[in-house]
C-alpha cells in the first residue's frame, strides 16, 4: 500500500473573469476540506468512506459551491439536491435525488447504503426516508442564496440553462452580469447559445462538489455531491447520484466527476476510470488521462480520483477546475487553473 490519500474538487469550468478575492475564497474552503480530511486520516479513527462523507459534508454547508446551501435554483425557483456514495471493498453504494429539505444530501445518501435495502431514493420516497431516520432537515429557504436568485434571473432573461462557470466569449462575466441584472439591464436574449443535448445553454454558474479517498488499508471511496443546473426543470436528475456515472469506487479506484452531466451520463466517465484501469493495465493518472479524452464527444468535464494504491489525479478539459488533493507524505496542492 502506498499510503492514504485524499482529493476534492469543487466544479469544472471557471468564470476566466472571477475575481482574485474569489478564488481566494475558494482555495481557502478547498484547504480546509483537505485538513479536515487529512487529519481524519492522520488519526486512523475513520475510514475511507467516513472521511468522504465528512469532508463533502463541509462542502455543502458552505454556499460557496453548488451542492447543499448553495444549489442551483430549477426553473421554479426551488432547490433539489443529489447526491451519491460508494464504498470501494465490497462497491457498496447509496444515492439520493430531488431532496428539498435534507440539510446533508450526502449523510441520506450514506443513510440509504447503510440502512436500507435499496441503493437509490429520489424525491418524496428519499424525504420520507429522512425523516424515519431522523436526519437534519430545514427549510429549502435555507439553502438559497441570494448569489443563485440573481443567476436563475439572468438564466430566465436569457431563456436558458446555466451550468457551472463557463461563459461563450461574447458574454460579459458573472459578476457583470449580475450587476446589469440587478440594475435592471436589457435581457440577454442575443446572446450566443452553446448546446447541450442539441439544446441551448448560456452563462454557467457554480457547479457540483466532490471527493474521493484511500484509507491506510487501501480502502477506495468516494462521493458526490450537488444542486444540478440553474433553470433546470423540475425532476431533471444529473450524473451526481448515478453510480459508475458521477461517482464510481471499487478495490482498484474511487472517482467523483463534475461537469456537463448528460455527456458524463452518457460516457460513464467515473466507472470507465476502473474499466480502463482493470482491462487494459493502466496507472491512475493514465486512466484519468485516457477517459477525459476519449469519452467526453465533445463535451467538457473534470474528475477526481485516488487509487488503492495511494496514488491520486485529476483531469479535466474545461478551461479549469477547483481541486485540491493531498497524500500521506506531505504534499499538499490546492488549484484552479490549468
Amino acid at each position: 500500500m502506498g499510503g492514504w490519500a485524499i482529493a476534492v474538487h469543487g466544479g469544472a469550468g471557471v468564470d476566466p473573469n472571477l475575481s482574485p478575492e474569489r478564488q481566494e475564497e475558494a482555495k481557502r474552503l478547498l484547504t480546509r476540506c483537505l485538513e479536515i480530511g487529512v487529519d481524519a486520516l492522520r488519526s486512523k479513527s475513520l475510514s475511507a468512506i467516513d472521511v468522504v462523507e465528512l469532508v463533502v459534508r463541509e462542502l455543502e454547508s458552505d454556499p460557496l459551491f453548488n451542492s447543499g446551501r448553495g444549489s442551483a435554483l430549477t426553473a421554479k425557483g426551488t432547490v433539489e439536491m443529489e447526491a451519491s456514495i460508494m464504498d470501494g471493498p465490497k462497491r457498496r453504494c447509496g444515492a439520493v435525488s430531488g431532496v428539498s429539505t435534507v440539510k446533508n444530501p450526502i449523510s441520506l445518501a450514506r443513510l440509504v447504503m447503510d440502512k436500507s435495502p435499496h441503493s437509490y431514493l429520489a424525491f418524496g420516497g428519499a424525504e420520507e426516508f429522512a425523516r424515519q431516520q431522523g436526519v437534519e432537515v430545514v427549510e429549502n429557504e435555507y439553502f438559497i442564496t441570494e448569489v443563485n436568485v440573481e443567476m436563475l434571473k439572468l438564466a430566465k432573461q436569457a431563456n436558458a440553462i446555466l451550468f457551472d462557470y463557463r461563459i461563450p466569449p461574447a458574454v460579459p462575466s458573472l459578476e457583470t452580469c449580475s450587476a446589469s441584472a440587478s440594475a435592471g439591464a436589457t435581457p440577454l436574449t442575443d446572446t450566443p447559445l452553446q448546446l447541450m443535448n442539441g439544446l441551448p445553454i448560456s452563462i454557467y454558474a457554480p457547479e457540483t462538489v466532490g471527493c474521493v479517498v484511500v484509507d491506510n488499508d487501501g480502502r477506495c471511496a468516494a462521493g458526490t455531491s450537488t444542486g444540478g443546473l440553474m433553470n433546470k426543470m423540475s425532476g431533471r436528475i444529473g450524473d451526481s447520484p448515478l453510480i459508475g456515472a458521477g461517482t464510481y469506487a471499487c478495490n482498484l479506484c474511487g472517482v467523483s466527476c463534475t461537469g456537463e452531466g448528460e455527456v458524463i451520463i452518457r460516457g460513464t466517465l467515473a466507472r470507465d476510470v476502473a474499466a480502463v484501469m482493470e482491462y487494459k493495465g493502466l496507472k491512475l493518472q493514465e486512466a484519468v488521462d485516457w477517459v477525459v479524452k476519449n469519452r467526453l464527444n465533445e463535451g467538457q468535464a473534470g474528475m477526481i480520483a485516488v487509487s488503492s494504491e495511494g496514488e491520486v489525479a485529476y483531469g479535466f478539459n474545461s478551461n479549469a477546475m477547483f481541486r485540491g488533493c493531498a497524500t500521506e507524505d506531505g504534499f499538499m496542492e490546492v488549484g484552479i487553473w490549468d
